[in-house]
Formats: C-alpha cells, sequence, structure tokens
C-alpha cells in the first residue's frame, strides 16, 4: 500500500473522513504554495474544523424541520411598520435567547409571525444553539402519541433538547382536558431551560377560551409570560400584498 492510501486510511480511523476524502486537493494546495510542514497540519485541521461545523448546521437545520428556509435578511421591514429597526436588531442580537426569555408574536394571518421566528431560528442553529419548529396541531399529536410510537419520542427528546422551540399557529384550535393537560406538562417542563417562540392570532387574554381549564390557563400563562416579550406585528397580509396572479397586473375588474 502506498503512501498516500496509507495516510487516508489513518485519517479515516481517526474519524477525520472530511478531510481523507479532500486530502488531494489539500497537497496539490500544499505543494503549490510550497508549505512548511506546519502551514500544512494546520491547513488539514482547519479545514477539518470547518466541514465540521458545516455538517453539524446542516444537522440541526434538518431537526428543525423548518416549513420552509426563511431568514432574517429577507424579513421586510418596511412591510411591517409595527416593527422597529431598533427592535428587529435586538432580536437579532439573541441576547433574549441567552437569557431564557420567550417571544410572543401576535398579529393576523400573512404577516410575517412565521417568517420572523424560522428567521430567528436559522440565525441561533447559526450562532449554535439548538432548535426545534412544530406546529400546534403537530405539538398536541405527538404529545398524545409519545407513549405508543418510537417517532412521536424521537420528535420530543429533540425538542426537549433544544435551546429554541418554536411553536407555530399557537391556539388555532380548542383543546380537550387531556391536550391542555399534555401541552401544560411540557411546557413545565421548558421552563427555565429553553426559550419558547409563539405565533398566534390569539392574544394571551383569549387562550382561555380555546384551553377550557382556567387553572391549567393560569399555569401555562404563568410560565410563558413570566420572562417574555409580546411582539404585535400589525398591517395588511404580505403574502396576499404579494401574491401572483393569473391576471398578471390586471384586476378582475379590468
Amino acid at each position: 500500500m502506498g503512501t498516500f492510501k496509507q495516510l487516508e486510511g489513518v485519517l479515516r480511523s481517526l474519524r477525520l473522513s472530511e478531510t481523507s476524502e479532500y486530502l488531494p486537493e489539500l497537497i496539490k494546495k500544499a505543494e503549490k504554495q510550497s508549505l512548511s510542514y506546519t502551514q500544512f497540519l494546520l491547513e488539514v485541521m482547519t479545514y477539518e474544523q470547518k466541514r465540521r461545523a458545516e455538517k453539524l448546521i446542516e444537522r440541526r437545520l434538518k431537526w428543525a424541520t423548518f416549513p420552509v428556509y426563511k431568514t432574517l435578511p429577507e424579513f421586510s421591514l418596511d412591510e411591517q411598520p409595527s416593527l422597529t429597526k431598533k427592535q428587529f436588531n435586538k432580536l437579532n442580537d439573541l441576547v433574549w435567547l441567552d437569557q431564557l426569555y420567550n417571544l410572543i408574536l401576535l398579529g393576523p394571518t400573512g404577516v410575517g409571525k412565521t417568517h420572523l421566528a424560522i428567521g430567528l431560528g436559522i440565525k441561533a442553529i447559526h450562532e449554535g444553539y439548538k432548535v426545534t419548529f412544530i406546529s400546534m396541531g403537530e405539538l398536541i399529536h405527538v404529545l398524545k402519541t409519545e407513549e405508543i410510537t418510537r417517532k412521536s419520542q424521537i420528535r420530543l427528546k429533540r425538542l426537549r433538547d433544544s435551546n429554541l422551540i418554536i411553536i407555530d399557529d399557537l391556539m388555532f384550535m380548542a383543546m380537550d382536558q387531556r391536550e391542555a393537560n399534555l401541552f401544560f406538562h411540557l411546557i413545565n417542563e421548558l421552563y427555565n431551560q429553553s426559550s419558547i417562540i409563539l405565533t398566534s392570532n390569539k392574544g394571551p387574554s383569549e387562550w382561555g377560551e380555546l384551553l377550557g381549564d382556567p387553572a391549567i390557563t393560569a399555569a401555562i400563562l404563568d410560565r410563558i409570560i413570566h420572562r417574555s416579550e409580546v411582539i404585535q406585528l400589525g398591517g395588511d397580509s404580505y403574502r396576499l400584498k404579494h401574491r401572483r396572479s393569473i391576471f398578471n397586473d390586471k384586476t378582475v375588474q379590468n
């Protein structure tokens, strides 16, 4: 076996698989630039470190299960006059996440609540945090099936291990007693452990109608709102404003 093949084998045995695959390019670069042994070794280790970081981000983006990929730079503040540039920058710096603050994003359909939540989630992943996105409907389903399906167990384990949990479309439907209890126990587990972003078109004062039990409602609100920022998004529906039309630029009346 040649020296090159031996080196590839050693790298793989040390679990430096990314470097093993890219080794020919690294050697070619070293020869072209006449790198010293120390410089070449640094190139090898830096490349492996970079690829591991990239793969970790890829894996965490996959685990987050975002329904779409929408970043913060794509969020148009011009379309959302109720959120100032200063407020947006404070959200963007993620200090609230280190402080275990929750965010409650309120507003009608189509004003950018989910986009903002996903953008913050993607930013958090790139900053080294673990994130899970889940709709309220799916969350109730996995909570109810945790004891009987492996898929739900894995989903909830990742959720409980996350630094940031995004629950989309909170309170879009009424819950029965069991569902409300399961939701409360999850919120209680996450309290003082993770940050939560909630999106909803109903304010906290209306949650009691959908949760049913006043005691459970009060307990959930106590844990969510204890350390939270409520952000009311307004304006016209962004999706309707920028929809594509089969009539091009003409209205039906025209």
